[in-house]
């Protein structure tokens, strides 16, 4: 595959996937809200969950991850399953996803790309 078509493939799925996490816990979100924060110029994709529930506040990081190198990296997976499934499953190869909230001395032992 064309890295170029490549790499359009594995943002439209990224965003489609954190898309689809977003609006499913918005359905069951009790006074907080999912918001997905895509910066396209910076290759950055942030989710965040926010609001009041009862007089407590929050504002809390879900998700980070940005595209370096025709790769997405990882830096904090706190969805509820692993998102690394959902790319697989979308086309995505395990050597176009770098695992970055491992230190580097132990990416190579976890399956996908070292940086």
């Amino acid at each position: 595959m064309d890295t170029l078509i490549s790499l359009n493939h594995t943002l439209t799925e990224l965003q489609r996937i954190l898309r689809e996490y977003c609006n499913y816990l918005n359905l069951y979100a009790d006074g907080s809200h999912c918001k997905l924060i895509i910066s396209d110029d910076r290759n950055r994709y942030l989710v965040i969950d926010e609001g009041w529930i009862e007089n407590k506040r929050i504002h809390a990081l879900i998700f980070d991850a940005e595209i370096r190198n025709h790769k997405i990296w990882l830096h904090h997976d706190g969805l509820d399953h692993e998102i690394t499934d959902d790319l697989i499953a979308a086309g995505i190869p395990k050597e176009q996803i770098v695992l970055a909230f491992h230190p580097p001395h132990i990416r190579p032992h976890t399956g996908y790309a070292i940086a």
